[in-house]
């Protein structure tokens, strides 16, 4: 067996990363249509993962906010990513990897993944979701199962948006809970730098208002 591992939510301020994987025996028996994920609308990318997670072998980790922020205290993103494909990698057991890479240096990369608990050869490529199929069928499954997280979140606290940065919405939701609250919902990476610099304007604010 082979597998594809891609991740999703890498670069949002809210919300899980979650990494997926799918194994197959050769890359022609995926099912037909099945392409890099964001290139595919949310009804086609939903009907295709039902065909994948139902016919072929599959796993995902999710990567709360919180363990992103507090494993960011010893590592790099970069590092938390092949962290998260190697344990998808290690629970399908297959014989060679394919995944995306997440470093300007692809054979490095393979080799960290490989580092950190890959049980078998790594390839890592730059845009592997659009260069081998099985890759883009583990990006529908990380990009599904996310999409669902945020729809979970969203249901529980209201319009949060999709939980990236250049997300209007997001930041507007952001902005509001740290001016409602002083502090930043618990699912929002307090790491990141969006975070960041609305709590210290509010800091600021609030030092403002003392000296007024």
């Amino acid at each position: 067996m082979i597998c594809g591992v891609d991740e999703a939510g890498k670069g949002a301020v809210l919300g899980p990363m979650v990494v997926g994987g799918v194994g197959c025996e050769e890359m022609g028996d995926l099912p037909a249509g099945v392409k890099d994920s964001k290139v595919l609308t949310p009804k086609h990318r939903a009907t295709l993962y039902d065909e994948i997670t139902g016919s072929f072998p599959w796993t995902v980790i999710e990567v709360s906010a919180a363990d992103i922020d507090r494993f960011r205290e010893e590592m790099s993103m970069n590092t938390i990513v092949a962290r998260a494909h190697a344990g998808v990698i290690a629970a399908l057991a297959p014989q060679t990897a394919y995944v995306d890479a997440c470093d300007v240096n692809e054979e490095r990369y393979a080799a960290t993944v490989t580092a950190l608990g890959s049980p078998c050869p790594v390839i890592a490529r730059h845009h592997a979701d659009a260069l081998f199929p099985v890759v883009s069928a583990a990006s529908i499954v990380a990009k599904v199962s996310r999409d669902r997280r945020i729809i979970e979140l969203q249901e529980a606290f209201g319009a949060i948006g999709s939980g990236y940065p250049s997300d209007p919405a997001t930041i507007a939701y952001l902005r509001e809970q740290i001016r409602a609250d002083g502090v930043p919902p618990a699912f929002a990476r307090k790491s990141w730098k969006t975070v960041e610099e609305m709590m210290r304007d509010r800091r600021q604010r609030s030092l403002g208002d003392f000296f007024a």
